[in-house]
């Protein structure tokens, strides 16, 4: 089991992981090789900066807690591969720093802190770089959120949104009592692999908007959350799919949603 000498700071969310063999299975389930370049959020005490360090070509690690630095560099001596930005990845300029890497594939492998998980994805996704593969560790609630299907309480808007980019799954669970300081909640590894089947979106801002709209009153029909656009087009798209204005978002999937955006965008 790994030790930590280090002030862990609830303000960053700090957890850090202790047992080797689960960073090792989170390395193998993303399939990071040595033409990759790996972005990771969070290094933390390193354990999984290093493991990644030995597979990939490159690893860039954002971390906002400059007082891991000497921590950081003392766990990652000899790791020439390795370059660690004190900075928070969220207001990082991801595109610019990533230019000076040659490699075939870009992969995102991260324990993230969990009060930031979604703002890091939507980073990515509107960072446009082309992720191979996202690996990353989120809350079980989080996990179970991001891959439940239409008709689920779990649906939600970040449901569609993730799983029109990706192919998103749970790979195994993770136990809080795996975690120094020991979190009040358990984890699951997901794993989020570029769709190569995405169905043609005219306008994703727009996607995004009535996705936000559907969504934000859950016990609301379309009819009510949708009322600012025009409902005619809402109730033609709707009923090509066996839907009406009664019916609410979490029965609906990405196709409809999908076609929404491109019929109203016109």
């Amino acid at each position: 089991m790994e030790k930590y000498d280090v002030k862990f700071k609830k303000k960053f969310g700090q957890n850090f992981l202790k047992d080797i063999n689960i960073v090792k299975r989170i390395v193998d389930v993303s399939g990071v090789d040595e033409n990759s370049l790996v972005i990771e959020v969070g290094p933390g005490g390193a354990i999984m900066t290093r493991e990644l360090a030995l597979k990939a070509r490159n690893v860039l690690a954002y971390e906002i807690d400059t007082e891991l630095e000497d921590e950081l560099f003392k766990r990652l001596d000899g790791f020439s591969n390795v370059d660690v930005l004190f900075q928070d990845f969220l207001t990082s300029d991801l595109e610019s720093d990533v230019k000076k890497y040659n490699y075939k594939d870009i992969y995102f492998v991260s324990n993230v802190p969990y009060y930031i998980t979604t703002p890091i994805l939507m980073k990515l996704i509107n960072s446009k770089l082309p992720f191979k593969k996202i690996v990353m560790m989120v809350q079980k609630e989080v996990g179970d959120r991001y891959t439940t299907n239409p008709g689920n309480r779990e649906y939600s808007s970040i449901t569609v949104l993730l799983n029109y980019f990706y192919d998103v799954r749970k790979e195994f669970f993770v136990s809080r009592k795996q975690f120094v300081p020991v979190p009040n909640v358990d984890s699951v590894i997901v794993s989020l692999s570029e769709k190569k089947d995405r169905l043609p979106l005219n306008d994703f801002s727009l996607f995004e908007r009535i996705l936000r709209d559907s969504f934000q009153f859950k016990r609301k029909n379309i009819k009510n959350n949708l009322k600012n656009y025009d409902l005619k087009i809402v109730e033609s798209v709707l009923s090509k799919y066996g839907f009406d204005l009664n019916s609410r978002a979490e029965m609906l999937g990405i196709e409809v949603f999908v076609d929404l955006a491109n019929s109203l965008g016109k």
